[in-house]
């Protein structure tokens, strides 16, 4: 199965500073399976264990929050850390757009926004967590939600349009930001049609990373999914999604043995050890790129490849990150 299409290649200019943060995921939500993949409400009631972890989720009146739900997270997350990285002020209330949201997330425009905007905040601050899972440094033993308010304004007119959105975080999730336990993610992380993708490829850049590999077993590893699906029926998805090979950064194999094992597209064991690019380059690099209308992770491939050879032949990069992202911002836009 193919990714979704960028329903959003010509951004908007009014929300283009909104689309350009680069999306970030908290690494305590990638390593436990607190969404649900489910695709019709999932009133379950949860309990997972992980050696000294443990972790109970109670359904809201519409059930579990889902995968797709995590998207107002991870697109809150991004404004704020956004906003941290270039030195402003953060709190823990984000307001937006829902045509910002849905240009960020790859979202269809238009349609019933107020009613799954509605459904979606219900689930995230109805649903009940109970756990002792590490966040920021600290271990929470108590009962939370993973937002505290979300609502929404509409225009007192005929027309009762939506004006604007508005999230307040968890105090849990606001840690997590203040501490910097999050990840960068794909923004092709929003063209994955199917929820198990999308759980398996945060699994994958929480465990994997750049690392040249990474295994697990396959009941293991449908465990930190959160599937609830017959082993047998979780093996044949998995080989789908091997077969299909759209995952973001990662390939998937599975062994005769169960074993499944992840490995970059791209693996830093290719590249010169003396070859590293920061955080803040990668961020300036994926925004030249997206506004040029270039592949990011063709750039950064291509790009390396020239450094690691100039790099064999005794001449190094001064400054990756400036290098990078020079070379980057030379490109001609595909538009």
């Amino acid at each position: 199965m193919s990714l979704l299409p960028d329903r959003h290649p010509n951004l908007d200019f009014f929300v283009l500073d909104i689309a350009d943060a680069v999306p970030k995921d908290d690494m305590a939500s990638m390593e436990h399976p607190l969404f649900s993949l489910a695709t019709k409400p999932d009133m379950r009631h949860l309990e997972y264990r992980s050696g000294d972890n443990i972790l109970k989720i109670r359904p809201s009146g519409l059930g579990l929050p889902t995968i797709f739900d995590k998207d107002i997270l991870i697109f809150t997350i991004s404004q704020l850390m956004h906003r941290k990285n270039r030195g402003e002020a953060i709190g823990d209330t984000v307001r937006f757009s829902a045509r910002e949201l849905s240009v960020a997330t790859n979202r269809p425009i238009g349609g019933n926004h107020y009613k799954r905007l509605e459904d979606a905040f219900a689930r995230l601050q109805g649903a009940q967590f109970v756990t002792n899972i590490r966040s920021g440094g600290k271990i929470e033993t108590r009962i939370f939600s993973l937002i505290d308010e979300g609502g929404f304004v509409r225009t007192d007119d005929e027309r009762f349009r939506l004006d604007y959105c508005e999230v307040k975080l968890s105090r849990w999730l606001m840690r997590a930001i203040e501490s910097d336990q999050v990840v960068t993610i794909s923004n092709d992380y929003f063209r994955l049609r199917r929820p198990l993708e999308r759980r398996l490829y945060e699994i994958a850049r929480k465990h994997c990373g750049s690392k040249p590999k990474w295994q697990i077993g396959l009941t293991t590893l449908q465990n930190k999914t959160g599937s609830n699906a017959p082993v047998k029926r979780f093996r044949h998805n998995l080989r789908e999604i091997i077969k299909a090979d759209v995952t973001p950064f990662y390939r998937f194999e599975l062994d005769d043995a169960d074993l499944v094992i992840v490995r970059p597209r791209q693996s830093k064991a290719q590249i010169a050890p003396a070859i590293a690019l920061p955080d803040w380059a990668e961020e300036k690099a994926r925004a030249v790129a997206r506004e040029r209308g270039r592949d990011y992770y063709a750039l950064r491939a291509d790009w390396l490849a020239f450094a690691q050879a100039e790099t064999a032949k005794g001449n190094p990069p001064k400054n990756a990150g400036a290098a990078f992202v020079a070379y980057c911002a030379k490109q001609d836009s595909l538009r």
